[in-house]
């Protein structure tokens, strides 16, 4: 399912789409998830990462590293690695550990960590309060609104 959500927004955002639809949907949207949303979110994270684009030069393809270093050398200890490392996407929910580490930790899949923070975000969130400006252009509209359908 993640590779079908990611191929069906990474598509139309390489043609120039600024939308992406149906986040959290499931079965062609019968189905909402939230659990789904929160994975989706990260595919979208992904996605606008791809659509960012990415510098292609001496110094993102460190090719100064890699004369120095060598065709066997270790390029992790390079400062060069430790500078461009977050150049890369981060998944919150997307193991990368090895196989064992995995299983040590619980060998939870994506969807059950996309869960917890789901749980997470439903009892603690709470959202920044509208600044006072916003609240009253929502009133305006809404008073305005009201004075409409009375007619």
């Amino acid at each position: 399912m993640g590779h079908e959500k990611t191929l069906t927004g990474l598509i139309p955002a390489l043609a120039g789409a600024n939308l992406i639809y149906g986040p959290g949907m499931l079965e062609s949207g019968i189905t909402f998830d939230y659990a789904q949303l929160v994975l989706d979110c990260e595919f979208i994270r992904m996605i606008k990462h791809v659509i960012r684009g990415f510098a292609v030069d001496g110094e993102s393809l460190a090719v100064d590293v890699i004369k120095s270093v060598g065709m066997s050398g270790d390029f992790i200890s390079q400062k060069h690695t430790l500078e461009h490392i977050q150049d890369h996407s981060q998944p919150e929910f997307m193991d990368r550990s090895r196989m064992e580490k995995w299983k040590a930790a619980g060998a939870r899949d994506s969807y059950q960590r996309a869960l917890e923070k789901t749980r997470d975000i439903l009892q603690n969130h709470r959202p920044d309060q509208l600044p006072e400006k916003v609240l009253a252009d929502i009133r305006s509209i809404i008073t305005e609104t009201q004075g409409e359908l009375q007619r």
